[in-house]
């Protein structure tokens, strides 16, 4: 009786009390909206407390309280949005997203429940976690609000954080309980006037602090997994009310006390749970990747990964890989392990690290580890957090000697190429996180295959220079077998002209020449490299002659045919060589009795030769896919395929072109065309 007439003047006090304020607050005249959500939150709070002590008197139901109640949590949650949201007009709230959704929800919840309170039996319960569910959120929203506002908004809004929180928080217990029981408790009830006594000056100072509500807020990663710790809290206690009250309605006499006891038992596991690191860090890494963004900029990352490896003065890939990734996380010190099989590691690059064999014993379980599960291991987690890597073995103390705290696995498509082993970040000292992972995994990627690609450059160069020697030889074998055909001619016709003067004369030229051409070839085997000719002013006339006269020494004969006298600057060797080449080709296809016609002119500014015969002839399908292809042939061990070839690289090599008109069984016409870039045509011609 005493605890109701207490109840009855807290209440009479709370009316008053918000009376005043209401007073003060229209004297003020703040038009702003934030200073009249200020005045119908406590315009709804004078409304429940005055129609409560009414109730304690008259003893009417409490649905009329409830009424208020309803629209008192409303206002005073808006108050918190707009404030955090920084909205200064009915205009921006109705079509703010967050007020709009939270008004929604509010108008829903609030017709269900008070449609069930008056149409089901025992209705009542659902006013109940109705506000249980609106104080829990509110109590949500203001501890965002507080937790993000800048320092110098703290101070304005601690008054009315602690004014409103304890408001959230009493009814929220007294509605828990009232959920629980289904029923509420009346001690709780008339206590609950005295918190609101309290907050009135609270609100007063508040109001006078923040005269404008203009609070700067950032929501942080740490308040929303707070804040979802919290709301995880209540939905959890919230499940256990219902629960609870399942259990004292179905347990009879015995109910209440084993609702209790289960409300107990659920809070000391709830407490177990918040306590559960594993669990935390669950939900953090859950809130962070789906509502924030990222740690890293990505696009900025990587690009200065670009930057890194293009500007990279280093020779040593090995070396550019690994400070590229030491740089990410601000890493001093690594290592680059190549796995050349399970067993057997090979140091790449390693700076500021002196791996043992110890080391590499332990890389094997790492190995297995990293092939079915490719993840980053960080052994300052794998000593703190029991089972973070599941069926992993490690001696931690192996790495801990040498100041390896993460391996990153480097995979170059499915299979792992080998490992960055890093010391710890100089400004991090906790284990890594999924977003630090994450980015070393994109850079590990990315780095893989760069190293792959400089190891393929340096396999194919390596093959590059053994192909470059074998095409060197390939041409000075077909240098050496000109010159053996020309030697062998001679012996083969010597006994039967030895006697003539000019067959001496032209045998003698012909040895001369053959002495100059290995000279050569001896130049280029000493210098390991094809001997460039030194272009000079020569008559492209003598050239062909020369060269029809050296061929003329087989059959069937060549027929030369020079407009006027040409002087070009041209290698003189090579385009001697690249015609006797020509020549020898068409001889070979053509019979004896057969002929071989070279035709020189100089037409549109361009220096013009046929080569032509009425040999064999060749297929269009032939001239296509092998004629100009080094080393295809059809002559068998005879000849080595690059005479055309020869040909075709040097002609265009100095902008001329090379085209073949062919018909089998007719013969062959080869068509050189030469810029006259070099070419220079005497006056009197």
């Amino acid at each position: 009786m005493i605890l109701e007439l207490l109840g009855l003047l807290g209440y009479i006090i709370a009316s008053f009390a918000f009376f005043v304020f209401i007073l003060l607050l229209l004297a003020a005249r703040n038009n702003t909206l934030s200073g009249r959500l200020v005045l119908m939150g406590s315009l709804a709070t004078l409304a429940s407390f005055g129609f409560g002590a009414l109730q304690l008197q008259q003893h009417f139901s409490l649905k009329i309280v409830f009424v208020f109640e309803t629209v008192k949590i409303l206002l005073w949650s808006l108050l918190v949005l707009t404030t955090r949201e920084r909205l200064f007009s009915f205009k921006e709230l109705f079509h703010n997203k967050n007020t709009k959704q939270f008004m929604l929800i509010w108008l829903l919840s609030s017709f269900a429940s008070w449609w069930a309170a008056y149409h089901l039996q025992g209705g009542g319960k659902y006013l109940f976690l109705l506000f249980l569910v609106f104080n829990l959120w509110a109590l949500v929203l203001l501890e965002q609000l507080y937790r993000n506002a800048e320092i110098k908004s703290k101070w304005a809004l601690a008054p009315l954080v602690i004014a409103l929180g304890a408001m959230f928080v009493f009814d929220f217990v007294l509605f828990a309980q009232a959920s629980m029981l289904n029923k509420l408790d009346f001690d709780l009830w008339y206590l609950r006037s005295l918190i609101a006594i309290i907050s009135v000056p609270l609100l007063l100072i508040s109001t006078r602090r923040m005269k404008d509500w203009s609070v700067n807020v950032f929501i942080s990663r740490e308040v929303v997994f707070y804040s979802s710790m919290l709301m995880i809290s209540g939905l959890y206690l919230l499940f256990m009310a219902f629960a609870g009250y399942i259990i004292n309605y179905l347990g009879g006499e015995w109910g209440s006390k084993i609702s209790v006891v289960f409300l107990v038992l659920g809070t000391i596991v709830l407490a177990a749970l918040l306590i559960t690191e594993r669990l935390r860090r669950e939900v953090k890494v859950f809130i962070t990747k789906h509502f924030f963004a990222n740690k890293y900029e990505y696009k900025d990352e990587w690009l200065k990964l670009i930057q890194q490896l293009e500007i990279s003065q280093s020779g040593d890939y090995y070396q550019t890989a690994l400070r590229c990734i030491c740089s990410t996380l601000q890493i001093p010190n690594g290592l680059i392990i190549k796995k050349q099989n399970l067993g057997r590691y090979g140091v790449l690059y390693s700076e500021g690290i002196s791996p043992d064999q110890n080391l590499f014993y332990q890389l094997e379980n790492v190995d297995k580890f990293c092939q079915q599960n490719n993840w980053i291991i960080d052994i300052r987690e794998f000593d703190k957090v029991e089972n973070s890597y599941p069926d992993l073995t490690l001696d931690s103390s192996v790495f801990a000697q040498l100041k390896i705290s993460i391996i990153v696995p480097i995979m170059i498509a499915e299979d792992l190429y080998g490992f960055f082993l890093l010391s710890s970040p100089l400004e991090q000292k906790k284990p890594l996180n999924w977003e630090d992972r994450d980015l070393l995994a994109a850079i590990s990627k990315q780095l893989s295959h760069y190293l792959s690609l400089n190891e393929a450059n340096e396999k194919l160069a390596e093959a590059k220079q053994f192909d470059a020697f074998n095409r060197m030889s390939a041409f000075l074998v077909h240098d050496l077998k000109n010159v053996q055909a020309q030697l062998s001619l001679i012996n083969s016709n010597a006994k039967k002209h030895r006697n003539n003067p000019e067959f001496v004369d032209d045998a003698f030229a012909t040895v001369a020449s053959a002495a100059t051409r290995l000279e050569k070839v001896l130049a280029q085997l000493r210098n390991k490299t094809v001997l460039e000719f030194k272009q000079k002013k020569a008559s492209i006339k003598q050239i062909l002659t020369q060269v029809a006269e050296q061929r003329n020494i087989d059959s069937p004969q060549v027929e030369l045919s020079i407009e006027n006298d040409i002087k070009m600057v041209i290698e003189e060797e090579t385009f001697s060589s690249v015609i006797n080449h020509l020549i020898q080709n068409s001889q070979e296809a053509t019979n004896d009795n057969g002929w071989v016609n070279i035709k020189a002119s100089y037409f549109n500014k361009r220096l013009n030769i046929a080569i032509s015969d009425n040999g064999s002839g060749m297929s269009a399908e032939f001239i296509k896919n092998r004629l100009f292809k080094a080393f295809d042939t059809t002559k068998g061990n005879a000849g080595m395929g690059i005479g055309v070839f020869e040909a075709k690289q040097y002609i265009e090599g100095i902008g001329g072109t090379i085209q073949v008109t062919s018909f089998e069984g007719k013969g062959t016409t080869f068509h050189l065309s030469i810029p006259d870039i070099n070419i220079v045509i005497p006056a009197d011609s």
